[in-house]
């Protein structure tokens, strides 16, 4: 359903306030009308207006005065100016303040027709845009990475104090602890949020394709080289590149990933002309890079520039406190996604997840979680888990203690999501 359109008519004139009201009542559009500069100022105060038509000369403020006191309270409102006293200079001055357009009275009722439409997409264009950039920013907040174990706080406050900084990042930690999700958050709170993140991962490109990959290619640079493709650094500039399980780059792409932290230029495969990039370099593995080192595999130069700004993500079994605030999450999320209404997770359940030792780590517990909702009628039992989890490995019984388990537990209740 289109997003309903509210329009300001300021103008001292009965007669030209009839008047456009008229043409808005027929475009139907909401409006409401101010008989002066001070009166108008009240309403945008008061109210939420997508557009503004504001006649230049007014009594208590001008129309030049008030597009500057809107621009301060309600700037993402369009600003129209209409005058019978114009003048190529005073549409300039209107325009460098901030006016989206300027009309000269008598003007043509079509092109103001035009221009308010224009207008129209250009919010709706603002707005598309306002709204997928508080979707990312939900999607990639700290507030979407779940744990309140103190490990974890140890990370929050590192990406709290790194993120909008240029600083390169080297994120280690086993498979499933969540460090593409952690390497999104440190973009997506950063000063570069809104230009490119893109994700490498060098365990997945065969070697021989991954520097194309990388740097790209200039055309005929081998046999089916057509045309010249960009590589992953060009396509990222003034954003970030994440190298996802950098360990398992070659030691020749390892030099190159070098010269760019270095240098800030690359050139593409089949060419000689350097290209500078300007990208922040957010890297991660499961690998003990020191050991890598030691065995020749990867290279110690390379390893301490990326290694500025070190984050380590601590295994599930680590930080057991975070199982139920997982869980809920998880139960949550795959409701909507299945329209289930799955309450919680069984107390017995609930005690298996926290004896289990997570080998898989968040992703395996996801995953778990995924199937219970699926199975599950009312709540996850103990049934569900054991069905889903191999026998070993498990750690010996921990006590549950009151921080592991969110909610009542009583009749046989675990939490409930």
């Amino acid at each position: 359903m289109p997003e309903i359109i509210k329009i300001l008519i300021a103008d001292d004139e009965e007669s030209m306030r009839f008047f456009l009201s008229e043409m808005l009542k027929k475009e139907g559009y909401l409006f409401e009308t101010a008989v002066d500069g001070g009166d108008a100022l009240s309403k945008i105060k008061g109210s939420s207006f997508d557009i503004a038509i504001v006649d230049l000369k007014m009594p208590k403020l001008s129309g030049m005065e008030l597009l500057s006191e809107i621009k301060k309270v309600s700037p993402d409102t369009l600003v129209i100016i209409i005058t019978a006293h114009g003048t190529r200079n005073i549409a300039i001055e209107a325009i460098e303040k901030g006016a989206y357009d300027y009309f000269t009275k008598p003007f043509d009722v079509n092109e103001m027709r035009i221009v308010i439409k224009r207008a129209v997409e250009k919010i709706g264009l603002q707005k598309e845009v306002k709204s997928l950039k508080e979707s990312l920013s939900e999607r990639y907040g700290l507030g979407n990475i779940i744990g309140d174990s103190l490990p974890m706080q140890k990370v929050y406050d590192l990406v709290r104090k790194i993120a909008d900084t240029d600083i390169t990042v080297l994120i280690t930690g086993e498979s499933g602890t969540g460090k593409e999700l952690i390497a999104q958050t440190i973009h997506y709170m950063s000063n570069r949020k809104d230009k490119p993140f893109v994700k490498v991962n060098c365990a997945a490109i065969p070697e021989t394709l991954l520097e194309e990959e990388l740097f790209g290619h200039e055309k005929g640079a081998f046999t089916g080289a057509h045309q010249q493709k960009p590589g992953k650094f060009e396509i990222a500039n003034n954003g970030a590149v994440f190298l996802d399980e950098i360990g398992d780059m070659t030691l020749s792409t390892q030099t190159k990933i070098l010269r760019v932290i270095q240098e800030r230029e690359f050139e593409r495969l089949g060419g000689i002309k350097p290209i500078k990039v300007d990208v922040r370099l957010i890297a991660a593995t499961n690998m003990d890079l020191m050991k890598a080192i030691a065995e020749g595999r990867f290279r110690e130069e390379l390893y301490y520039r990326l290694n500025v700004m070190p984050i380590h993500l601590p295994p599930l079994r680590e930080r057991q406190s975070d199982i139920p605030l997982l869980v809920e999450h998880f139960i949550k999320k795959y409701n909507k996604r299945f329209n289930k209404n799955i309450k919680g997770i069984m107390l017995e359940a609930n005690d298996i997840l926290l004896k289990y030792d997570w080998p898989g780590n968040i992703r395996e517990l996801e995953n778990l979680i995924q199937r219970g909702v699926v199975l599950a009628k009312d709540e996850i039992d103990s049934e569900i888990i054991k069905s889903s989890l191999p026998l070993p490995p498990f750690n010996s019984p921990t006590p549950l203690s009151p921080p592991l388990v969110r909610g009542e537990l009583k009749g046989g209740k675990g939490y409930r999501g």
